[in-house]
């Protein structure tokens, strides 16, 4: 063979190989395309309340992800979670940032009944139990020091006599949290009843939705961004609440932050990106696709040890978003947070979007917003553990998660290592045992789980 023709042989063999991966190029995206074809949908309105775990939505927003997905998306702040709730269930909001317990509550019928789903979770851990400064001069008395600083973490115990105190004098002991099925209200709860202070119960049966049944701490509803004014006004004396409101009473010197929800169960689930399930099941491409883009927007926020959170923080503290000062926000989103003026100790989860596995919506996680719904008298009658596996089933979709995952993956965009495995992952975490009162945690438990608590409505008992 002389040099012309091998030269020839080589051309063609080259052009055989740049068809061939040209065909296998176009093959793999065909089975892409198959498998996620194009959004039936693409202007889209999303909902969200003005805290930082809106994150992950306003980065996906700001950084393109939305756009890479073909969808063009609003983002709208509501007055309030029930506003928020109502908009996705009328259709005027195709999706929202959640609370957790909000699909879930809405799906088995406390409240305004419809079927939500979640097919992603948004943040783990994220809030706060600040009390006023008074209640915490109180306070002081009780809780361990060391070189001059309070030990943590600080317990409701230390609390209980200051209740005490305030109910002996006839004031009743009033705290606000953000909605009655919110993680802030059942994180409030956990910790108040682990110091020997009881919460109150709800009797929806009953009519009785007050959730101050029996209560030693009287804890009612109050808006996020008005948490702090109506500690300043004297109409509560404490709140569990997400960032920046609790921050916000440091820098306002009008509160004390004394524990984080961190603290309280270490790494806990927090919101939720909430769908009508009917929207999931018209516009099923459309559903994958805005996962796709919150999951590339949750690992920015959270890539290179949270190297990206001052830009974050900038975004949020827009008016449009949260509109906090920029350093109010940055004081927790940095992976710090003030306590007492001056007493800045590192937590660097206290915000976490996407390690952990932060974004898989567990199973697990639900059972146990449903355990808390049922320990406080919400879920009025007993259930068995297959009911509350059933709902957790309705709800959670890793389903519409795994399919996001896998476009991600095969796009050469993330990688498998950045998800559960898929193949043998169950929806159950292993049992988690690092709660302030050391009570574990298993989720395939459910009703044994509740049988641990000596404060609470366990098995078959009803108001």
């Amino acid at each position: 063979m002389n040099h012309t023709q091998l030269l020839s042989t080589v051309r063609r063999g080259l052009g055989l190989l740049a068809s061939s991966l040209l065909i296998s190029a176009g093959a793999s995206q065909l089975a892409l395309a198959e498998t996620l074809g194009e959004p039936e949908k693409d202007e889209l309105k999303f909902g969200f309340i003005k805290l930082t775990d809106m994150a992950p939505l306003a980065v996906a927003y700001e950084n393109g992800y939305f756009e890479d997905e073909g969808l063009y998306v609003t983002l709208e702040a509501q007055a309030n979670w029930k506003v928020l709730l109502d908009g996705v269930i009328d259709g005027q909001l195709d999706g929202a940032h959640m609370l957790a317990g909000q699909p879930l509550a809405a799906t088995i019928g406390f409240g305004t009944e419809a079927h939500i789903v979640t097919p992603f979770s948004m943040d783990l851990n994220g809030n706060g139990i600040t009390v006023s400064n008074a209640v915490w001069e109180a306070m002081k008395e009780y809780v361990p020091m060391e070189d001059g600083k309070p030990v943590h973490p600080i317990k409701a115990d230390y609390l209980k006599p200051v209740v005490e105190k305030y109910r002996s004098e006839g004031k009743p002991f009033n705290m606000g949290m953000v909605f009655p099925v919110s993680t802030h209200n059942y994180e409030l709860r956990y910790w108040l009843a682990a110091g020997g202070i009881h919460p109150g119960f709800y009797a929806p049966h009953k009519g009785d939705i007050s959730g101050q049944i029996s209560a030693e701490a009287l804890l009612s509803v109050t808006p996020p961004p008005q948490m702090p004014a109506t500690l300043e006004a004297g109409t509560i004396y404490g709140y569990c609440v997400g960032e920046p409101w609790n921050q916000q009473a440091v820098f306002k010197g009008i509160g004390v932050p004394v524990i984080t929800d961190y603290e309280i169960w270490k790494n806990n689930p927090e919101k939720v990106f909430g769908l009508n399930k009917e929207f999931t099941e018209k516009y099923p491409n459309t559903t994958v696709r805005v996962v796709k883009a919150l999951l590339r927007a949750a690992r920015w926020l959270d890539e290179n040890d949270n190297a990206n959170r001052p830009d974050a923080v900038e975004i949020l503290s827009r008016s449009e978003y949260v509109g906090a000062d920029y350093d109010v926000i940055a004081n927790s989103m940095t992976g710090t947070f003030e306590y007492e003026k001056g007493d800045r100790r590192e937590i660097p989860d206290f915000n976490v979007f996407f390690r952990y596995y932060a974004t898989y919506p567990y199973y697990s996680d639900a059972v146990w917003y449903l355990t808390q719904m049922r320990r406080w008298g919400q879920i009025s009658e007993p259930k068995s553990d297959e009911w509350y596996f059933e709902v957790a089933k309705k709800v959670y979709r890793p389903d519409i998660y795994e399919k996001a995952a896998k476009a991600l993956i095969e796009e050469g965009e993330m990688t498998a290592a950045e998800f559960p495995t898929f193949a043998s992952e169950t929806g159950f975490r292993p049992p988690q045992s690092e709660f302030i009162d050391s009570i574990t945690f298993d989720g395939t438990k459910p009703n044994a789980y509740l049988e641990q608590f000596p404060i609470g409505l366990k098995g078959s008992e009803t108001l």
